[in-house]
């Protein structure tokens, strides 16, 4: 069976458990704790040699990692629901809405350049501010991209697509960091994804290694 290496709290991991649970596609789970290094053992490093979550093992024994080309893998193994429109330029714009929280916040708040902050000699307060102020730059572009032509409850559209992937856990790390919402395109696209089971069950608090 499909097995999802991951670990509640970690974002790229909460948005391959809300492909899954949209795709419907059954699957065990593996769990490897972040912050006690377990990501960094010699049986996950076999799976994944950057040491990275999530990391997903196919039947075949085949593993895939980095959660956007799990999440395409997925769509295009099974095309409904969507993640994707059709046609290329919107399929464009999603990848690059999907990328700026992937690819440009997240990877700058992440717990491993959190740690080499500290050892460089940052304090506690001064890294906290650090990724504060990138998640609250990040998702104001973020807001700002979408207003020149999303419609829809969704980042685009009437369904979930890899933005909203993107956006929900994100939105759960900014809070986790103590930035202040003050994006009300956000937070509308965040109460419509919260209605969706996909969504509740791939929540950190859902999952059986939550702490």
């Amino acid at each position: 069976m499909t097995v999802l290496h991951g670990y509640f709290r970690s974002t790229a991991s909460w948005r391959v458990r809300i492909a899954l649970a949209l795709k419907h596609v059954e699957h065990q789970k593996a769990f490897h704790h972040l912050r006690k290094g377990e990501h960094r053992e010699p049986g996950y490093l076999a799976l994944n040699p950057q040491g990275l979550l999530p990391a997903l093992e196919l039947d075949d024994g085949c593993v895939l990692t980095q959660s956007l080309a799990i999440c395409e893998y997925l769509d295009d193994l099974l095309p409904e629901p969507p993640l994707l429109p059709r046609g290329p330029y919107d399929r464009a714009r999603v990848r690059a809405m999907a990328q700026v929280i992937a690819c440009d916040i997240h990877p700058v708040q992440n717990l491993k350049v959190l740690a080499r902050l500290r050892e460089n000699g940052l304090t506690d307060d001064a890294v906290q501010e650090w990724a504060r102020l990138t998640i609250d730059e990040g998702l104001t572009a973020f807001a700002a991209l979408l207003d020149q032509g999303s419609q829809g409850a969704f980042c685009f559209g009437d369904q979930p697509g890899l933005a909203d992937l993107c956006l929900i856990p994100q939105l759960g790390n900014a809070r986790r960091f103590g930035v202040q919402l003050r994006w009300p395109r956000l937070q509308e696209i965040e109460n419509a994804c919260a209605a969706l089971p996909a969504f509740q069950t791939a929540r950190p608090d859902a999952q059986p290694d939550a702490e």
